[in-house]
């Protein structure tokens, strides 16, 4: 059996693999008039009798529709946003392989995410794993049709009395997340990975790695998020550091690419990028706005802060570009943009317009230099700069988050700009903790699918490309 065969067969193996408490208050039928402490008792029940018991969570329209919206924006984000922004820039011999990474994740991670990952992120009482519980979302189970209400209230509201959305509207807008994270990943290593290990490593790295982060940052009792308060509104550690540090690590142990430095690399299509990246900033709404769960005053301040680091961050790496190589480019603006999505990603539920600013021009600034002079002293061939833009950018964002964080808009801990300097430790701690699990997770994944199938493709592929030796096909 071919490595291909078995590559094909481990990676479908893999795929494949509140008790209700009630209090009854007793009544006195006594007809004779009560005295002294009695009486004061019994005041205080004719109290409470009066007032009417909290009502239970339900199922809110408003914030249920705003979440399905969000579901679209956020998965519009990867197809066609990211296959479009990264197709963009390679070459033309490898666009559709490029363009075709993003879409087949897209299908793959559906599949794990309902099967096991989802179960895995959110589920389970450890803080550091979660449960399979909600394998093949068994806890989906129970739709009353007729109502529209689910057995399992999700958000904000499910524990506060208030309007939830069904767990099935947060199961998907969760997927969206897990599909477009390792579909990042591919920026890193693009022009020189088989499709069948690309395949077999985006499975393992999705239940291995993006569902345990996922659990310590967001489940409701995880160790990162919940335990030491690191702060992470939509995935500055959880999508961009996890993805971006992944990349690096694969784009180290593939090696450059065949003529890196010597060749010309150029771009194929700028204009998909522009249009890819626009779609990004679109989709980018749901992903920070709709990180509320609810259709709030907090969803606005997210939205806004958003829109506002991203200009800031799209400018300020124009600017940076236009001082140190003399003119303005495109692709210079439109990576600027998303430097500035990726760095407000983690703090977009937690600062103000102000600090939205500051951290939109430090990321302009920080991945500009980060995708010129640093990949150029160390020598890496980070194809797309995944690293470059989303684990600098996102590190970036997280401990900013740690500065900038406002106590009127968390309703929680404040920043180093209220005086709580410590903050900027714990983000730095989760910062640290993602990077040095990711790192070691990552390179054995990528180990055991190069002993199953090899990782890269063969040098007389490479030269003639993807497109036609892997897919069959060839774009005109």
């Amino acid at each position: 059996m071919n490595k291909l065969s078995k590559g094909v067969l481990f990676s479908g193996g893999v795929v494949l693999g509140l008790t209700v408490l009630a209090t009854m208050g007793l009544a006195d039928d006594a007809s004779a008039p009560l005295s002294g402490a009695a009486a004061v008792s019994g005041a205080a029940a004719d109290a409470a009798a009066a007032t009417p018991p909290a009502p239970p969570p339900h199922l809110d329209t408003g914030h249920t529709a705003w979440m399905l919206s969000s579901v679209a924006l956020v998965l519009l984000m990867t197809i066609p946003g990211l296959a479009l922004f990264y197709a963009g820039m390679v070459r033309k011999k490898n666009i559709l392989a490029t363009m075709m990474q993003s879409f087949v994740i897209t299908c793959l991670v559906t599949v794990i995410w309902f099967i096991l990952g989802y179960s895995l992120a959110f589920h389970g009482d450890s803080p550091y794993v979660g449960d399979l519980s909600a394998f093949f979302l068994q806890d989906l189970v129970g739709v009353d049709q007729a109502t529209t209400v689910t057995k399992i209230l999700w958000g904000p509201g499910a524990d506060a009395n208030g309007g939830a959305i069904p767990e099935s509207v947060n199961m998907m807008f969760q997927m969206t997340f897990a599909i477009i994270t390792p579909a990042l990943i591919t920026g890193a290593f693009a022009d020189r990975m088989k499709f069948s290990a690309l395949c077999l490593f985006m499975t393992l790295w999705s239940i291995i790695v993006y569902s345990t982060v996922a659990h310590w940052v967001w489940s409701p009792n995880g160790w990162l998020g919940a335990q030491m308060g690191v702060l992470d509104y939509a995935g500055g550690t959880v999508v961009h550091i996890n993805s971006g540090v992944a990349g690096l690590v694969g784009c180290l142990i593939m090696g450059k690419r065949k003529g890196f430095g010597q060749e010309n690399f150029a771009p194929a299509n700028l204009a998909y990028t522009v249009i890819g990246a626009s779609l990004l900033w679109v989709g980018w709404f749901g992903f920070n706005a709709g990180s509320a769960l609810t259709s709030d005053g907090r969803a606005g301040m997210a939205m806004t802060v958003t829109q506002i680091a991203t200009g800031t961050a799209s400018l300020a790496w124009m600017f940076a570009e236009w001082i140190v190589k003399g003119k303005p480019s495109a692709l210079g603006a439109a990576s600027g943009a998303v430097a500035g999505l990726v760095a407000i990603t983690p703090a977009s539920g937690y600062v103000g317009p102000i600090g939205s600013f500051v951290i939109g021009i430090a990321a302009g600034v920080i991945c500009f230099w980060s995708t010129t002079s640093l990949k150029s002293m160390l020598k890496y061939d980070d194809s797309l700069d995944a690293f470059g833009v989303h684990a600098v950018g996102g590190a970036a964002g997280a401990i900013l988050t740690g500065v900038f964080a406002l106590k009127e808009i968390t309703g929680g801990p404040s920043g180093w700009i209220e005086g709580n300097f410590s903050q900027v430790i714990t983000q730095i701690e989760g910062v640290v903790i993602v990077i040095v699990f990711d790192v070691i997770a990552s390179y054995i994944i990528y180990k055991v699918v190069d002993m199953i199938v090899g990782l890269r493709v063969s040098e007389e592929v490479e030269v003639e490309g993807l497109d036609i030796n892997l897919h069959g096909e060839v774009i005109h």
